[in-house]
């Protein structure tokens, strides 16, 4: 396996898409968020596509699940934040509707990817 292999993952990429369109979202948050919410945002989509590599890069297929598992945290996390933003009335629903769209997607495959990847971790 080669440390590249992961740039193959098709989760990795959408993460790679989510965390493109997060960067251009956090652009119209007001100047007040640019140092809380704004770079909380950033962290936590960062933090998808980065454990999402980071585990495929580990020697087993149980420490894979578990950066996998951090990565739908994270994502959880942003998508909080992201209704944090609609309640506080920073967004529109339109404003985010790929970036949500992105974020059903991204929870599928995850969800997807552990569960096969659990069936294929013996038991011990």
């Amino acid at each position: 396996m080669q440390t590249s292999d992961y740039l193959n993952l098709k989760v990795w990429q959408k993460a790679m898409d989510l965390t493109v369109e997060i960067y251009s979202l956090v652009k119209l948050l007001p100047r007040e968020e640019t140092y809380a919410l704004a770079d909380q945002m950033r962290r936590a989509v960062v933090s998808i596509p980065s454990n999402i590599a980071e585990g495929h890069g580990r020697n087993s297929d149980k420490e894979f699940i578990k950066f996998l598992s951090i990565s739908r945290g994270s994502l959880l996390e942003l998508e909080t934040q992201i209704e944090i933003c609609h309640r506080l009335g920073y967004f529109k629903t339109h404003q985010s509707d790929i970036a949500s769209s992105l974020m059903i997607e991204i929870s599928k495959m995850l969800n997807a990817l552990i569960a096969y990847r659990t069936n294929l971790t013996p038991k011990t």
